[in-house]
């Protein structure tokens, strides 16, 4: 049961890591520039990307001789988990973490068809080519050289989500400590003090690398703890420049 487990896992990381190249080649390449601080996790990975292959390995493999269905199936499953994802963590944080309005055919701007079609490609590339890679290498582990890889990943991946979901609720809970409508000369004044203190350089590191990995963040809450961060913070970074 264990093993069956870890495999699972293993298999998830590595779609995630997978999913993580394909964004850093895809941001890196529309700016112009090595963009490697994606996500709001800190790890190299992805886990949208990671939850996705995993659905498509348990719905779609077994229509692998129908081209056609694993290209609908994968765009389908993939736009949904897109969708939701987007509509959770807006619900959740308030903020706006992609936007496809721009986009021909979206809906919401949370999905578009041209990423749809991607995934449907992207399905068939993990049906044909990434699973099967996948499950090669992990079959052809040694027993113990698996296990031991898959708990240290494992570790390190439950303390990143720990140290993250709790700087994000960090981030959002701190609003209901204000009695104010506007609570900007407060939040600024926290936010400060906060900076300042050496116990919290690790929270501070955590919560700017979360606003850097989405700098086109649209936040639709103007009021909403991360948007203020995300004001202030530009705002210092522009009088250090002067």
């Amino acid at each position: 049961m264990l093993d069956k487990f870890l495999n699972l896992f293993l298999q998830f990381i590595i779609y995630s890591f997978f999913g993580y190249l394909i964004e850093v080649t895809s941001c890196s390449m529309r700016n112009k520039k090595l963009t490697l601080n994606r996500g709001f996790f800190l790890g190299p990975y992805l886990p949208i990307f990671g939850f996705s292959c995993m659905l498509m390995g348990f719905i779609i493999l077994r229509y692998k001789s129908d081209l056609l269905i694993v290209f609908v199936m994968s765009a389908f499953i993939c736009t949904t988990v897109e969708y939701i994802t987007s509509y959770v963590l807006e619900k959740i944080f308030k903020a706006r973490w992609w936007d496809y309005s721009d986009h021909k055919f979206n809906l919401e701007g949370r999905v578009c068809l041209f990423n749809s079609l991607l995934f449907g490609l992207g399905g068939i590339a993990f049906a044909y080519i990434i699973n099967p890679i996948t499950s090669f290498i992990i079959d052809i582990m040694p027993l113990f050289v698996f296990r031991i890889i898959s708990i240290i990943l494992l570790i390190l991946f439950l303390v990143d989500v720990i140290i993250t979901i709790t700087t994000l609720y960090q981030v959002k809970v701190s609003s209901i400590k204000f009695k104010s409508r506007d609570v900007t000369a407060e939040l600024t004044k926290i936010i400060r003090e906060e900076l300042t203190k050496k116990r919290d350089i690790k929270t501070n590191f955590f919560v700017r690398h979360m606003l850097n990995a989405f700098p086109q963040i649209n936040l639709n809450d103007y009021n909403s703890p991360l948007s203020k961060l995300k004001r202030y913070s530009t705002k210092t970074f522009r009088k250090k420049q002067k």
